[in-house]
């Protein structure tokens, strides 16, 4: 059997519902490090779409009023966060050693929202492939471990819903990864996870206005659209119930969707991604997500961060 093969093999059990998120990512991640990608291209580019779609998707299933209550209470903790984890992740770059770019890349996608982050902030730092590369591979590698580590981690300490989705949404990189825990956790702690996380990948657009400013960059930055689509479908839900029928369809169709993203995702990382990453970066994106994810954690269970 080729490798074609197998990857479409893969593609289809993704897209069944018959695994779930984490073993998709699982099952990706054998793949890419096992063979040669053969649509490597091609696979971003749907998983970069499908993730959008399958967000929008997941507001067909929430409370807009749940939404909003949400977000509004992450607010302030996602500002203050986010500041934290960028200048943090700055000083364990020059403590590493890091170049300027890729370590400003690191600590913007663990601070922001991962991939999505350092492809909107890389160009206006006239990043090139390499360091895009690295900075994209160790924030990957770490958002594969989260999205195993944290379910395990919140049923061992015995964390609520809604303490695990405020959890996953600060310190988790990627959307993908915080639906795909979260989902996993229970359907409050999606809502409060996603919510958060998308409130924070609005901070995107400011963040690269901010670098454009500094480095006198005139590239044109992408919006975030898909949140206001997920925005919208959370709105049909709540107050247009002629068509509630159809709602659960397209919140499962979001979640199916998500599973394929992952699957994609995981085929993306190869052992020459592990191997661009290199040490140091690598140690920065560790040392600077085990610091987020633990102080985060110790102020959720004191109760100093809530919803």
């Amino acid at each position: 059997m080729n490798t074609k093969n197998i990857f479409f093999i893969g593609l289809v059990i993704a897209a069944s519902g018959l695994i779930s998120t984490p073993l998709a990512l699982l099952a990706g991640l054998i793949y890419g490090l096992s063979f040669p990608h053969p649509y490597h291209v091609d696979s971003q580019k749907l998983s970069a779409f499908l993730l959008k779609a399958s967000i929008v998707g997941l507001g067909f299933g929430m409370n807009l009023h749940e939404v909003v209550r949400a977000g509004r209470s992450g607010f302030l903790y996602t500002a203050l966060s986010i500041s934290f984890a960028l200048l943090l992740g700055l000083g364990i770059g020059r403590l590493f050693k890091v170049q300027p770019i890729p370590s400003l890349l690191i600590s913007t996608g663990t601070a922001i929202c991962g991939g999505s982050a350092i492809a909107a902030v890389g160009p206006v730092l006239n990043a090139g492939e390499e360091e895009m590369a690295v900075s994209l591979g160790t924030v990957f590698v770490l958002n594969s471990v989260a999205l195993f580590l944290f379910p395990l981690a919140g049923y061992a300490l015995h964390l609520t819903q809604s303490q695990f989705g405020l959890w996953s949404a600060l310190a988790i990189h990627d959307t993908s990864s915080v639906v795909g825990a979260t989902a996993k956790y229970g359907s409050q702690a999606l809502m409060i996870g996603t919510t958060i996380k998308l409130a924070r990948a609005l901070w995107i657009v400011p963040l690269a206005f901010a670098v454009a400013i500094f480095k006198k960059s005139k590239t044109r930055i992408k919006w975030p659209w898909f949140i206001l689509f997920f925005l919208l479908a959370a709105v049909a839900a709540t107050y247009l119930p002629l068509f509630g029928p159809l709602y659960p369809k397209l919140s499962t169709l979001g979640r199916t969707g998500l599973t394929v993203t992952l699957y994609l995702i995981g085929t993306g990382i190869s052992r020459s991604t592990l191997k661009e990453v290199g040490a140091r970066p690598l140690l920065q994106g560790i040392l600077l997500w085990a610091i987020v994810a633990l102080s985060s954690l110790a102020l959720i269970r004191i109760g100093f961060i809530a919803i």
